[in-house]
């Protein structure tokens, strides 16, 4: 048997704006965004640039309770692990668009991590790993 996890969605209070940031600040590439009219919604995917793996659904909130999880998905852990060829390059960079780190870079033995917020407060792991 062979499966895999393709798509994570990832609730965002507004389609746009959470676009700015992924595709503007993180530098993914934004894959799809349709408009669903049977549904009244968008599909928005986005990827990091190069990826063959796993694509974020930005799904908008639709409800009071998807409300309540923007920015804290997993009850303030960290949600997802961004990995780069070039730690130094990309954090660089990113710390100049205005991208939050909450944890210093530091080197580990499996890599060089840091700890990012994204738009909306989730908490992601910056890796550079050893290869």
């Amino acid at each position: 048997m062979k499966q895999s996890i393709m798509k994570i969605a990832l609730v965002v209070r507004d389609y746009d704006e959470a676009i700015d940031f992924y595709v503007n600040k993180l530098k993914f590439d934004l894959i799809e965004d349709t408009y669903q009219p049977e549904q009244d919604k968008r599909w928005v995917v986005v990827s990091p640039p190069n990826s063959n793996g796993v694509s974020l659904v930005l799904a908008k909130a639709s409800n009071p309770e998807q409300e309540a999880a923007i920015g804290n998905q997993t009850g303030g852990r960290v949600f997802l692990f961004l990995h780069t060829d070039d730690f130094w390059r990309d954090y660089n960079r990113m710390v100049a668009d205005g991208i939050e780190f909450v944890r210093e870079p530091s080197e580990q033995e499996f890599g060089t991590v840091s700890v990012f917020k994204d738009l909306y407060g989730n908490l992601w792991d910056f890796i550079q790993p050893v290869l």
